[in-house]
This record gives structure tokens, sequence and C-alpha cells, in this order.
């Protein structure tokens, strides 16, 4: 069984929640998504919204992966740069698996897919992401093609005493 992708799904309740839902439960099994556990629901929802708006303004795509129950499995935001000398190349931003999915090569699915979309933007030639030292996602992401081009050390603090460092990866899509 796969996921199925969608680029720029309609928001609509049942994805608002089916994302919600999942950032928690990724975020609550220990994913570096930008909170550290335990989280609710409603402390990421105005996240999300600030993600919402940015995608109804155009500098932010949704790339969404559904289960074969029609369930949120996967999520990926795709952040164009409104800098003019740095519009060649996009963020991906919250990559995230549900942990019930976990182990299934479903990651790998959501960056391929993540990497389809974005060839198919118009003069984009990377893309790059962040992620938290660590957790072996360094490892992760160069399996699937990113290079590590940056580090910057204790840069996260996940708890008083807990510092992480930022790992900058690029994907060259040329």
């Amino acid at each position: 069984m796969s996921l199925t992708f969608t680029l720029d799904p309609a928001v609509t309740p049942a994805l608002r929640d089916g994302i919600l839902d999942l950032w928690t439960d990724v975020s609550n099994a220990g994913g570096a998504v930008g909170f550290v556990p335990p989280v609710t629901r409603e402390e990421i929802r105005p996240e999300l919204v600030m993600h919402f708006a940015a995608m109804a303004d155009g500098s932010k795509r949704l790339l969404v992966g559904h289960d074969e129950e029609g369930r949120v499995a996967a999520t990926a935001f795709l952040t164009f740069n409104s800098h003019r000398l740095m519009a060649h190349w996009i963020w991906l931003y919250t990559v995230m698996v549900h942990p019930r999915h976990q182990g299934k090569g479903y990651g790998r699915d959501l960056l391929a897919a993540a990497e389809r979309a974005a060839r198919g933007f118009d003069g984009i030639d990377a893309i790059r992401l962040t992620c938290r030292g660590g957790l072996g996602l360094e490892r992760f992401y160069g399996s699937c093609g990113y290079k590590e081009v940056g580090r910057i050390p204790a840069a996260i603090r996940v708890a008083p005493g807990d510092d992480r460092d930022d790992v900058i990866m690029l994907l060259p899509l040329g």
C-alpha cells in the first residue's frame, strides 16, 4: 500500500483537522516539527493557521499524503523565497509522516513527491530544508539525495541544557 499525494488540496475542515491530528501525533512521538512533547492541537493550531495564510497569498504550497483509508498521513509545505536573489530555490517545511506509518518508506515517498512538485515550479533549481541534529535526520535526508551544506551548533534549544544543531540540507534539482 502507498500514500496518495495531492499538491494544493482544498482546505476543508477535514483536512485542517487531519493536519492538526498528524502534527500533534508526530510532535508527541518526538518528531522534530517545531514543537516538543507534550503538545496539544490547540497549541499547534496558530502555526497551522499561519501556514494556511501563506498558502492563501501564494507564498506556500501544501503537499499532503492520504493513506488507503483517506486519512492525512503525511505533509510537507513548500515555501517560495520572497527575496528576488533567492527566488531560484524553495524551502521544505514541516515534513511529517504519521508514526503509525513510519518504517514503510512513506518518508521517502513524501520527499520524492515534494521533489516532483518542485520540478514543476518555474525557475526552481533546488530544495532547501533544515533539520534538528541529534536524531539522525541528516542521514535520512542524505539517503534521499540531500547534501548537508551547513550546520549551526546549538541553535535549537529543545529544553534547558538540551541544545541541538540546526542542520542545513540542499537538494539540487539540476
